[in-house]
């Protein structure tokens, strides 16, 4: 790509400021809340029109069959196409539309898209509605300017991020659409900052831990036996032994921040006895020993590790406490897992976004990986497309959080990067 080229690319996106501003604004107002995914049709009506008017074929997938699908909260998902005028290699910029719950601590409203201090405000802003709309505004920059370029773009934009992607990327992935066939480099506008390039992420495994007892009667526990003291010897043997074999464990993927460069476990749930009744129930609890109790456990792991290490020392952990502990029983139910995955610093998406920052931001790009998960496993491990990374603007602090935000600044930028770098990968 010519010097000039570049500067007609640069000016293009600079040019598109207040639309770049206007369409996030849009997209926040749609409140894509998931769960249960409210409004995912809108938002890929909105865009669809938009990309159609600028010259994009556009399609509109519901993931049929995918969890949380159904009549009333149907998985509806976004693929844009443009087309260049000669064969040649596809960049795909995908992003997710859906956004979490609201929650409380707000001061503004979450779904106003309100503009102050060079900042646009709203539940996604991070996370990651600015980044889709950064990268639309890059691909109709790029498309008006370079109208010769050879290969293609494409924008999608998907459903269920937040909750695992199996209604989104993974149900694209298993029909082809990231087929490295079709699809050669793949852009996900994560909130990772915009000096920084996101090569992958770490391992997860969830599973839950159930230990069992036998009800009696609350005055007379001696008849029992209480599965929540058996949980409970199960948490002390995790500290004792498990949470310092885990921070012994460290990789060398640039994870950030620093301390999930170990592996790490996380207690999300915990529950034992009686259920919780309603709020509006006003009766005492009846008097029973609990006969079942359960954890969930998240746990994280690194490249180096593998996925039966990982559930090995769980189980071996559980058979130490089941060795001491007269009448321990337990049983493990696997949730979910998802292996590490890591493009290659040499990798030709990462070589593309790394030339074009350092060409708008005038720095070399931080090389990091994500502590958890994100739509990239999919890509990788269904589609069998490893030239997959994240780039894209604000925050990663401010996502789920109240009063998120994005800069605007820092969204330009980004869509600056973006743009460039369909130059370096279409523009031979």
């Amino acid at each position: 790509m010519d010097e000039g080229t570049w500067h007609r690319l640069e000016a293009a996106v600079a040019a598109r400021r207040g639309a770049l501003v206007a369409l996030t604004q849009d997209l926040i107002r749609i409140p894509t809340l998931n769960p249960p995914g409210r409004n995912y049709r809108d938002i890929c009506d909105y865009l669809a029109a938009r990309l159609a008017a600028n010259g994009f074929g556009v399609e509109l997938i519901r993931a049929h069959g995918a969890p949380a699908d159904s009549d009333t909260y149907p998985r509806w998902n976004l693929v844009a196409r443009h087309e260049g005028t000669g064969p040649g290699e596809c960049v795909h910029f995908n992003g997710h539309h859906d956004v979490v719950e609201v929650g409380h601590g707000w001061s503004v409203d979450p779904f106003g898209g309100e503009v102050k201090d060079g900042r646009v405000y709203g539940r996604g802003a991070c996370d990651m509605k600015g980044g889709l709309a950064a990268a639309v505004i890059a691909a109709e920059a790029f498309v008006e300017t370079c109208p010769d370029y050879c290969g293609a773009v494409e924008i999608s934009a998907t459903a269920d991020e937040e909750s695992g992607g199996y209604g989104g990327v993974a149900y694209l992935a298993e029909r082809g659409w990231f087929d490295p066939a079709r699809v050669q480099h793949v852009i996900i506008p994560e909130p990772l900052n915009k000096h920084r390039i996101c090569l992958g992420h770490r391992g997860v495994w969830w599973a839950e831990i159930e230990t069992k007892g036998r009800i009696a009667h609350g005055s007379m526990p001696f008849l029992g036996d209480c599965a929540v003291r058996h949980m409970g010897a199960v948490l002390a043997e995790m500290e004792e032994t498990l949470f310092p074999l885990l921070a012994g464990k460290r990789t060398d993927m640039p994870v950030v921040p620093e301390g999930a460069r170990n592996s790490t476990l996380n207690i999300n749930a915990i529950h034992g006895g009686e259920p919780e009744q309603d709020p509006d129930y006003t009766g005492l609890p009846v008097p029973c020993v609990p006969d079942r109790c359960r954890i969930t456990i998240d746990r994280r792991f690194l490249i180096e590790e593998d996925i039966a290490e990982v559930k090995a020392e769980v189980h071996t952990m559980l058979e130490r406490v089941k060795a001491r502990r007269p009448g321990f029983d337990y049983e493990i139910h696997e949730l979910f897992e998802v292996l590490p995955t890591m493009a290659e610093r040499d990798a030709p998406v990462v070589t593309a976004v790394a030339a074009a920052i350092e060409r708008v931001l005038g720095r070399v790009p931080d090389f990091v990986v994500s502590p958890g998960t994100y739509d990239q496993k999919h890509i990788d491990r269904i589609g069998r497309l490893k030239n997959c990374i994240a780039y894209g603007p604000g925050v990663l602090d401010l996502a789920h959080q109240p009063d998120e935000w994005v800069g605007i600044d820092d969204m330009v930028d980004s869509s600056r990067v973006m743009a460039l770098t369909l130059g370096e990968l279409l523009l031979r």
